[in-house]
């Protein structure tokens, strides 16, 4: 049923990995996860223009006919001046969100297996970025969370990059995500591994939501993480410098690990539900942009913003 199946692992905030073959650090694979990024991103369309209507707001929206009943003062005389129609100019109703998005880069998910194309690294920091481009073409604020500020540009793909390619060693460090400072009705979207003890995950998942903020948990694993396809002799490695563990016979450790990885993933969706997070989980072996669709989707359907995805 399992044939071979090669693993790599290295510390992305260094020059080499584990095996010392030349690779590339964090920042210097920033352009090709950039590049992968733009595709994701370009690959989603909305169903409807985003969260776009007329209210308050100072942004030009569209002119539209006057209607009978209307105040006159909302008349738009220098465009009504043009023909016989007259015309009210409407501002868009502005009321983005800020959405924080925290992209896991720590030493763990630099794992990766023969399954899959990519290490959960380069899936996670692409599905971010491709995220956060369809937040602001959907129009919110998006911000690498405990880096930038949110921001609304049409570049934030490559804004994004750079502050994680210029604070490599700082967004290499840590597991759990920063207690960074945000606005009230922030949205927070975390895209890890989650392989960290349930109970710290809950207690920051905590603290954002008792600072007002909602949100999404994107749980990233490679396949041979939740099948265990190994058989024979086989000495696991800890990712994070830990002892090794010898396996006589992997094979025979399948069932009780399969087991112990489901009741860890529950653990974690819990950890996410009790606090009105959305829970998903992707696999690296899975397309991306099947990840990137169900996100933005759960995350903007309540506003009124649909999403396809371009066949």
């Amino acid at each position: 049923m399992f044939s071979d199946v090669a693993t790599r692992a290295y510390d992305p905030a260094q020059r080499k990995p584990a095996d010392g073959a030349t690779a590339a650090d964090l920042a210097s694979r920033m352009p090709r996860l950039v590049a992968r990024a733009h595709e994701i991103a370009a690959s989603l369309a909305y169903g409807v223009h985003g969260r776009k209507r007329a209210g308050v707001g100072e942004t030009f929206w569209q002119y539209r006919p006057f209607a009978s009943g209307e105040s006159a003062h909302r008349i738009d005389w220098r465009r009504s001046a043009r023909g016989d129609q007259l015309y009210v100019r409407e501002r868009e109703w502005e009321a983005a969100h800020d959405y924080f998005l925290w992209m896991d880069c720590s030493a763990s998910m630099a794992f990766g297996s023969s399954l899959a194309s990519d290490d959960k690294l380069s899936r996670g920091v692409t599905l971010g970025l491709a995220l956060a481009d369809v937040l602001v073409r959907g129009g919110e604020r998006a911000a690498a969370l405990g880096l930038t500020a949110p921001i609304s540009a049409r570049d934030v793909i490559d804004r994004l990059a750079r502050a994680l390619a210029d604070n490599a060693t700082e967004a290499t460090r840590d597991e759990l995500p920063p207690q960074a400072p945000m606005r009230p009705r922030a949205r927070v979207i975390l895209i890890s591994d989650f392989l960290i003890d349930p109970a710290a995950l809950a207690a920051r998942l905590r603290r954002f939501a008792d600072g007002g903020a909602s949100g999404a948990v994107l749980m990233v694993t490679d396949p041979s993480e939740e099948t265990l396809p190994f058989s024979g002799e086989t000495t696991f490695l800890d990712t994070d410098g830990g002892p090794a563990f010898y396996a006589g016979d992997a094979r025979s450790l399948r069932a009780a690990y399969a087991r112990r990885f489901e009741a860890h993933r529950d653990a974690v969706r819990r950890a996410a539900q009790r606090v009105g997070f959305i829970f998903l989980q992707h696999r690296t072996d899975r397309p991306a942009s099947e990840a990137a669709l169900a996100l933005a989707m759960g995350l903007l359907g309540a506003d009124g913003a649909s999403f396809e995805e371009r066949r």
